[in-house]
């Protein structure tokens, strides 16, 4: 496994690997890997014949009060795991590399529609910065596919739209999300929490599986249902975010005659934002 830090770089290694006519996959990431990343690592080698993953933290999607200082860089650890998990190719450039006029006036991807609301709306500009530097990042690899985790759910729906409305030649993919024996979904972020907040966490998921369990066993006021898991929430210690049904294609507003329901939550403990969602279908 190589590590290389300029897009040059990249490309030239990425044209030994055509020339062999290798099937490229992408990962992109922002490294401080966790056992989800490497699920992610392992659907890529599964559908292709070279995997490249990034490792950027990529300024322009943090907020003027988010955690872009504070934020885990772990390159020789990440490094590690990645040769490991079988990845052929690792693609860690600085901030210059990847925005070298700066990123002031730099050209933006926004996506509308499936960015608003949710972490587009408590994140102003977020999915901007995401939906940039994935764009450059797929410029730069043109891989055949790229994986991300479904934990992302708001996300990934984003990168699915911008990919088809530009056309790019690259198959999105989804990959289930990862968890702990305790139901908490895996985070980069979770290393934030206290050891106190750490085993309130999982409430967080149990909340959305009583969602999930009441909507499937035909309940359908949806607006007091919220109500509840809400204050199943606060009471535990969250300091919601957001809590919405929506669905699971469009990301609209969730109704009655919704069959595919995303259950989306945003959740702070203590200083720490954490994110979950769980999808069902409804008959």
């Amino acid at each position: 496994m190589n590590t290389v830090h300029t897009v040059a770089q990249l490309r030239a290694a990425l044209s030994r690997a055509r020339q062999e006519n290798k099937r490229i996959g992408l990962v992109p990431t922002m490294g401080n890997l966790h056992d989800g990343h490497l699920a992610l690592v392992e659907m890529a080698r599964q559908r292709t014949d070279y995997v490249v993953v990034s490792i950027f933290v990529n300024p322009l999607q943090f907020g003027p009060n988010e955690d872009l200082d504070s934020y885990p860089r772990t390159l020789a650890e990440d490094q590690s795991r990645l040769l490991d998990a079988g990845a052929h190719l690792v693609f860690a450039p600085s901030v210059n590399e990847m925005y070298p006029h700066g990123m002031e006036g730099h050209t933006l991807v926004s996506v509308p529609g499936v960015s608003e609301g949710l972490c587009g709306a408590s994140r102003p500009g977020h999915f901007d910065g995401v939906s940039t530097v994935v764009t450059k990042l797929l410029n730069m690899v043109q891989p055949d596919i790229a994986v991300f985790g479904e934990k992302d759910f708001q996300q990934l729906a984003v990168i699915r739209k911008m990919a088809h409305d530009l056309c790019l030649p690259v198959q999105i993919m989804g990959a289930p999300i990862v968890r702990a024996a305790d139901g908490l979904a895996l985070s980069s972020r979770n290393g934030y929490l206290s050891e106190a907040e750490r085993r309130t966490a999982p409430r967080l998921h149990q909340t959305l599986k009583y969602v999930e369990q009441q909507l499937l066993a035909g309940r359908r006021d949806f607006a007091s249902l919220l109500d509840e898991a809400t204050r199943q929430l606060v009471d535990a210690g969250f300091r919601l975010d957001y809590l919405e049904l929506r669905d699971a294609a469009s990301l609209q507003p969730a109704s009655a005659r919704t069959s595919d329901i995303a259950i989306l939550a945003a959740a702070f403990l203590g200083t720490t934002r954490l994110i979950d969602n769980l999808v069902l279908k409804l008959t």
